[in-house]
């Protein structure tokens, strides 16, 4: 059993949440889930940054306490991180008594060991970026003589004062060869490249203080109490701070140095240069990977406030669910790069993968589990080659999600879970269970083992991305305490009662008023192709039983037969026809259409009706001498 110890920034308290926020705190709860799965003890740290001039000027403006203040905001964060199913270990807040000793602390040592000084600076400053700017870093203003900050556009003026500096300096041919020694260091690769291209220049001193004059509200200096600690000795301490640094050897002994500092692109030079060079000066090891992700945009834009593209976590899960939201984050963006997010990607990966491959699967296993075999699952009978191949998969999925997830692959981990998921409805296609029930039950029941079974094994991978819903479905094949560490076959046992079902992922349908991208797939301007129509199989079928389905008022379950085949279909004309006159009726049907689970009731085909207003009404035949099964040409 190991250790593993993940962290994310600490976000600053007056920010709102957004997708940016949500999806870094996503990945580090999926990472440890992973671990934990794994059999590693784990800490996942995360938390908020509650100082400086921003946080003042806004507790001011509400004519409150700034810690009062930090209370009563810090709980958007908190609140979010529970309804998108994050479980972390650790929430530091740099408000936090412990935090403020230990913070006090490092500065003295360091101080004491001459790595801080007292100057004068000047330069041009920004409240809401909180940080002096140099001359190159600037644009002229319209009178030619003014500076503009480069984030926020607004007029700067030089300020001059005394404050506290720390000798970055001093550590920078220490970082460039502990960079180029440790090539996991800092991730991926060509962040790993942008930040020795970064130090090729002279790396200027730290300025780490704020005088009182100009702010209060912060940690006192340990050496000074006429100044504040600035961020930099602030927010970045939080991750030793949170594991007891300078105060419980033991803990801080356990966990130190962390396996990965997540962070954002954008704040990759404060963790990959000030933040080492800092525990440099400090005596303390370095982590073992910081890891910089890219930025979710918005049709190719970076999401901002001032562009109005931010996407809402909280909008998102209510539309969609938080787990859906979890998964299409996890598994449309490659770590380290840059990835879009549209409304119309996500629902097209939520129907592919979650609704068509993944809720229909557990749907069709457990709607035949439930007909034929008395709701419970049957025992697994002779294997044959079919299944042999099946479980060999099930026995090397395992080891290669496991490579993904070490090598921060996570986005190809989900995607070969999901080729897993869609081999499971492959064989389910070519075994046909459906059909199997009338001439061999005992083969019938060994595919839907084995089915049942392959499944869990997917579920139990996907659990980290998406743990609520996976859980979920697991129960609705009998697992109802998952051991998520046990990957070996036969953990399903003959006889286990299934519970109840739900639809796990209602199909989102795309409204006529869809975007143009939606609009045009469904486009066949040139018309349909005589090949592409000989692709539909039409066939007569002669319906033997009617009945509503329960909890609806417009769709009717219709047990067919097609030719030798008996096959049960739902349709939406429970408000035209009666059930027990449709019995006997001779109507036309789509046979090779996917199964699909509506309402949680499986559906294998689609009748054929003519519309017009609000009337519907079946096609039938109008010669009786044609049987059931017989072909539309």
């Amino acid at each position: 059993m190991g250790k593993f110890y993940i962290t994310t920034p600490i976000y600053y308290v007056n920010d709102e949440p957004h997708i940016g926020h949500a999806y870094t705190t996503i990945l580090a709860d999926v990472l440890a889930r992973y671990h934990q799965e794994a059999g590693d003890q784990v800490f996942f740290l995360t938390g908020t940054d509650e100082h400086g001039q921003k946080v003042y000027q806004a507790a001011q403006e509400r004519g409150v306490d700034p810690k009062k203040h930090c209370d009563e905001t810090v709980v958007r964060f908190k609140d979010l991180w529970k309804r998108l199913h994050i479980n972390y270990n650790h929430f530091i807040r740099t408000t936090d008594p412990e935090h403020k000793e230990i913070v006090q602390e490092i500065l003295r040592s360091i101080h004491d060991k001459g790595d801080i000084y007292f100057d004068e600076y000047s330069g041009y400053y920004c409240v809401g970026c909180e940080r002096f700017y140099t001359e190159k870093e600037l644009s002229k203003g319209s009178s030619g003589e003014e500076r503009k900050c480069p984030q926020h556009q607004t007029e700067l003026n030089i300020i001059t004062e005394k404050n506290y500096f720390f000798k970055m300096s001093k550590y920078q041919q220490r970082l460039i060869d502990y960079i180029n020694d440790n090539p996991e260091f800092i991730q991926p690769d060509f962040r790993r490249n942008e930040v020795l291209g970064f130090l090729r220049n002279p790396l200027g001193d730290l300025c780490i203080s704020r005088p009182k004059s100009r702010l209060t509200w912060g940690i006192d200096l340990p050496f000074d109490t006429d100044y504040v600690t600035y961020v930099w000795f602030d927010a970045l301490i939080n991750y030793v701070s949170a594991i007891g640094a300078t105060q419980n050897d033991d803990l801080f002994n356990r966990w130190w140095p962390a396996d990965y500092h997540l962070i954002g692109k954008d704040i990759l030079t404060t963790h990959a240069v000030y933040w080492p060079t800092m525990l440099f000066a400090a005596d303390i090891a370095q982590p073992k990977t910081i890891f910089a992700h890219g930025w979710w945009l918005s049709e190719e834009f970076k999401m901002s406030k001032s562009l109005g593209n931010v996407v809402r976590p909280l909008d998102l899960i209510e539309e969609f669910g938080v787990d859906p939201v979890r998964y299409f984050l996890m598994r449309d963006m490659v770590l380290g790069q840059d990835a879009n997010f549209s409304s119309d990607a996500f629902i097209r990966r939520y129907n592919s993968d979650l609704a068509n491959d993944l809720g229909n699967l557990v749907g069709r296993i457990r709607s035949l589990i439930q007909r034929h075999f008395d709701g419970k699952i049957p025992g697994p009978g002779e294997e044959g080659t079919d299944e042999t191949e099946l479980r060999s998969y099930g026995d090397r999925i395992g080891p290669t999600v496991d490579e993904r997830f070490e090598t921060m692959k996570v986005n190809e981990a989900v995607q070969e879970t999901l080729q897993f998921i869609r081999a499971i409805n492959r064989y389910m296609e070519v075994s046909r269970p459906w059909n199997l029930v009338k001439t061999n039950k005992e083969k019938a029941g060994t595919v839907l083992y084995f089915a049942a079974e392959s499944l869990r094994l997917g579920l139990q991978l996907l659990h980290p991305i998406m743990p609520a819903r996976t859980e979920k479905m697991l129960a609705m094949i009998g697992v109802t305490e998952p051991n998520f560490t046990d990957r070996s076959w036969g953990v399903l046992k003959a006889g286990t009662a299934l519970g109840e079902f739900e639809v796990p992922f209602p199909r989102i349908e795309i409204e006529e008023t869809g975007s143009k991208e939606m609009k045009e797939e469904k486009m066949t301007p040139d018309g349909l192709s005589i090949e592409e129509f000989a692709k539909m199989d039409l066939r007569t079928a002669e319906v033997v039983q009617a009945e509503r389905v329960e909890g609806t008022s417009k769709l009717l379950k219709l047990q067919i037969r097609v030719g030798d085949e008996e096959r049960q279909i739902v349709a939406g004309i429970a408000e035209h026809y009666a059930p027990e006159n449709l019995v006997g009726k001779m109507i036309i049907v789509v046979v090779n259409l996917k199964p699909a689970v509506i309402r949680g009731v499986e559906s294998n085909g689609m009748l054929l009706a003519a519309t017009e207003d609000d009337k519907i009404v079946l096609l039938t035949l109008d010669d009786p001498s044609i049987g059931a099964g017989a072909k539309i040409t």
